[in-house]
C-alpha cells in the first residue's frame, strides 16, 4: 500500500506555524539591535556636524539650532548647496536614497526579495545629512529606517535564507534604528508590523522585538535615557467637554494629514513637468527652504528642539503660525523634488502646532497638552498607524495620563484619511510606481475552514479490476454534484493504492489505454488529511501543480473518506465575502411583545 504523499507533510495544528528557526534569527537580530544604535548615533552626528558647517562654518559633533546662525541672505545658499550634493548622490550613487526611507523600505520587501544593494547603507545617511544639515526640514527617523533596514537585509545576504527571513532581518534593522533614535522601542516595533513586516506572526515579531529592545538599551550608553521630550505629567479627568475637544482635534489632524499627503504628490507631478534632470530637482526645492529659513529660521533643520518648545511652552500666535505655515510649505516643496529626508519629525511638528493654535480655544488642561495629542492624531493619519502614533507619543514624553486623549484622537484622524484618501502618504509613492499595496491584516479565509469541512465526500471509488457497470457508473454525471475528476483506487480491504485522473478512466473505458487499470494508477500520490487548514492543502497544490486530491484520515491514512478540488477550497472565500457583504436582521423589536402581547411575526410587505 503506499500513501505517502511527495510533499512534506502539514505541521501539527496549532495556533502558530513558528518553528526553532526563531532562535538563531533573535540571535542575529541582537546583533542588527546594537549595530542600529551605533547607526543612529552616526547619523545623528553626522547632521549636527553639517549642521555647524553649513551654518556656522566650524567643526562641531554637537547640535546648536540653524535658527541661531548669523548668514543674512547667504542662509539661503546653505540648503542649496545641499540639495546639490544630494542630487549629485542620487545621480551617480543610487536612485534609492532619493525620498523618505520607509517607501523605499516597503519596495524592497515586496519586490525585491529584501535585498538592499549594500550602496545604499553607504549612501542614504550620508544624503540624509547633507540634506538636514544644510537645513532640510526634515527628521531623521526615515533615513535611519532605510539604512538599518539596509544593514539588516545586507547581514541576511550572507546566510542562507528565505526572503521572509530577509524580510524580518531587514525590518529588525528598521526598528533597531528607529528605537535607538528616538528611545522608543515599543513603538518601533509597532511601526514594524503596520508598515513593514505585513504581518503578525511570532517568527518575525519575536526578533524584531530583539533587534528593537537591544538598540533601546545601547541607547542609554550612546545617546542617553529616553524620553527625549520630557514634559511634567497631565493629570487629567476627561469629561464629556475634553473628550468632545478630542474628536474635534482628530478631525483637524486628518485633514491637515490629507492636505499634506496630497501636497508632497501634487508637487512631485509639478517636478516631474519640469524639463531638466531629476538631479537638480532637490536644489531647486531647496530654493524654498532657503527663503522660507530666512522669514522663519526655526523651520530650518530637524527641528527636536522645536517639539521640545511646543510641549514645555505655551508659544506665541505668532510663533506658532510661523512653525505651522512655514514649515509645511518648505516641507512639501523640498520632499517634493525628492531629496533625502525623514517625515515623522515633521509631521510632529506641524501636529504640535496645530494642536498649540487648537488650544486658544479648547478646554485648558495644562501646558503641552493639545500640541501633544495633535501631534499624535496628525502623525496616525499621515502614516495610517494609529497604535504606533499613539504608543510613539507616550514613549516621547513618558506621560501615560493622556493615552485616553491620544487614542481617540489618533483614530479620528485615522478614520478620516482612510474614508478620503486611497492611501496614505508612504504607500502613494508605491502606486505612482505601479503597484497597490492593502495594508488589511486579516486571519486567512484559508486558516478559518479545515478539509473537511469542504471536501466532496459522495465519490466514486474503484478497485484495480472494475467491471464495465462499474466503471460506467463512476463516469456518471452527478447534476447535483457535478464531475468527478479524479477517483480513488481501493484494494480488498477498502484501503487506497493510489489515484486514476479522470481522463485516463475515460481512455481505458474506451477501450484506448490498454487492456488493465492497474498500470494507469498513480500508486504515490500527493493527499490532504481531514484535519487540515484549508492554506496547507491549497499551498501543496500549489507546490504540486496539481487541482485535486484525495483526502485521508490522520489516525486511519489508509482510508479515503473524500476528494478536495481547488473549487472546493474556494468555499473558504466565498464565506468571508458573505461575511463581508450579506446584511441580516437577526433581532426583531415588537412592541406587543415587549409588553406581554403575542409577536405576530415580521411586518407583511
Amino acid at each position: 500500500m503506499a500513501t505517502e504523499s511527495k510533499v512534506v507533510e502539514a505541521p501539527r495544528l496549532a495556533d502558530f506555524t513558528t518553528d526553532l528557526r526563531v532562535i538563531p534569527l533573535s540571535l542575529i537580530c541582537i546583533v542588527i539591535g546594537v549595530i542600529g544604535a551605533y547607526l543612529a548615533l552616526i547619523l545623528l552626528k553626522l547632521i549636527y556636524l553639517f549642521n555647524n558647517l553649513f551654518f556656522f562654518h566650524h567643526w562641531s559633533w554637537q547640535y546648536k539650532s540653524p535658527a541661531l546662525n548669523t548668514l543674512g541672505y547667504w542662509e539661503i545658499l546653505a540648503p542649496i548647496i545641499g540639495g546639490l550634493i544630494v542630487g549629485v548622490m542620487a545621480r551617480y550613487g543610487s536612485e534609492r536614497i532619493r525620498g523618505h526611507g520607509i517607501p523605499e523600505a516597503i519596495e524592497a520587501i515586496l519586490l525585491k526579495g529584501s535585498k538592499v544593494e549594500p550602496r545604499v547603507a553607504v549612501l542614504k545617511p550620508i544624503s540624509a545629512a547633507f540634506a538636514i544639515g544644510s537645513g532640510g526640514p526634515f527628521g531623521a527617523e526615515g533615513p535611519i529606517i532605510m539604512t538599518g533596514g539596509a544593514v539588516g537585509s545586507l547581514i541576511a545576504q550572507f546566510f542562507r535564507m528565505s526572503s521572509a527571513e530577509r524580510k524580518t532581518l531587514l525590518v529588525a534593522g528598521a526598528a533597531a534604528g528607529m528605537s535607538a533614535t528616538f528611545a522608543a522601542p515599543v513603538s518601533s516595533v509597532l511601526l514594524a508590523v503596520e508598515l513593514l513586516l505585513f504581518e503578525w506572526k511570532p517568527r518575525s515579531l519575536i526578533p524584531v522585538t530583539m533587534a528593537s529592545a537591544t538598540a533601546a538599551a545601547a541607547r542609554h550608553y550612546l545617546l542617553g535615557l529616553g524620553p527625549i521630550f520630557p514634559i511634567p505629567e497631565h493629570h487629567v479627568a476627561m469629561d464629556a467637554l475634553g473628550l468632545s475637544a478630542c474628536l474635534l482635534v482628530g478631525l483637524f489632524a486628518g485633514i491637515l494629514a490629507a492636505l499634506l499627503s496630497s501636497a508632497i504628490y501634487l508637487v512631485e507631478d509639478g517636478f516631474s513637468h519640469l524639463p531638466i534632470h531629476w538631479m537638480w530637482w532637490p536644489a531647486i526645492g531647496a530654493v524654498a527652504v532657503g527663503v522660507g529659513g530666512l522669514f522663519f529660521p526655526q523651520a530650518l533643520g530637524v527641528g527636536y528642539d522645536v517639539i521640545a518648545s511646543m510641549l514645555t511652552h505655551d508659544l506665541t500666535l505668532s510663533v506658532l503660525l510661523g512653525i505651522f505655515f512655514v514649515k509645511a510649505i518648505i516641507w512639501s516643496i523640498s520632499l517634493g523634488s525628492g531629496t533625502s529626508g525623514g517625515v515623522l519629525a515633521p509631521l510632529l511638528i506641524m501636529g504640535g502646532a496645530l494642536g498649540g493654535l487648537e488650544s486658544r480655544f479648547l478646554p485648558a488642561y495644562g501646558t503641552g497638552f493639545w500640541p501633544l495629542v495633535s501631534m499624535a492624531a496628525v502623525l496616525a493619519g499621515a502614516l495610517g498607524a494609529p497604535l504606533t502614533a499613539v504608543v510613539f507619543a507616550f514613549e516621547l514624553t513618558h506621560d501615560s495620563s493622556i493615552l485616553l486623549p491620544l487614542l481617540i484622537s489618533a483614530l479620528v484622524s485615522f478614520g478620516l484619511v482612510v474614508l478620503v484618501l486611497p492611501r496614505s502618504i508612504l504607500t502613494e509613492k508605491l502606486s505612482r510606481r505601479g503597484y497597490h499595496l492593502s495594508r488589511e491584516y486579516i486571519v486567512d479565509p484559508m486558516e478559518s475552514l479545515s478539509v473537511e469541512e469542504v471536501m466532496r465526500t459522495k465519490i466514486a471509488k474503484l478497485t484495480p479490476t472494475p467491471t464495465e457497470d462499474q466503471l460506467r457508473e463512476a463516469l456518471k454525471v452527478d447534476e447535483a454534484l457535478g464531475v468527478q475528476r479524479l477517483f480513488p483506487i481501493l484494494d480488498e480491504s477498502g484501503s487506497m493504492i493510489g489515484v486514476v485522473p479522470r481522463w485516463n478512466l475515460e481512455e481505458f473505458a474506451a477501450g484506448r489505454r490498454g487492456d488493465s487499470l492497474s498500470a494507469l494508477i498513480n500508486r504515490n500520490p500527493v493527499v490532504a488529511y481531514t484535519d487540515e487548514r484549508l492554506r496547507a492543502a491549497v499551498q501543496r497544490m500549489a507546490s504540486t501543480g496539481l487541482t485535486k486530491l484525495p483526502v485521508l484520515k490522520r489516525e486511519d491514512p489508509g482510508k479515503v473518506v473524500g476528494v478536495v478540488s481547488l473549487t472546493d477550497l474556494m468555499k473558504a472565500r466565498v464565506a468571508a465575502q458573505d461575511t463581508e457583504e450579506r446584511r441580516e436582521r437577526v433581532l426583531r423589536l415588537s412592541v406587543p411583545l415587549l409588553f406581554g402581547g403575542e409577536d405576530e411575526g415580521p411586518p407583511k410587505r
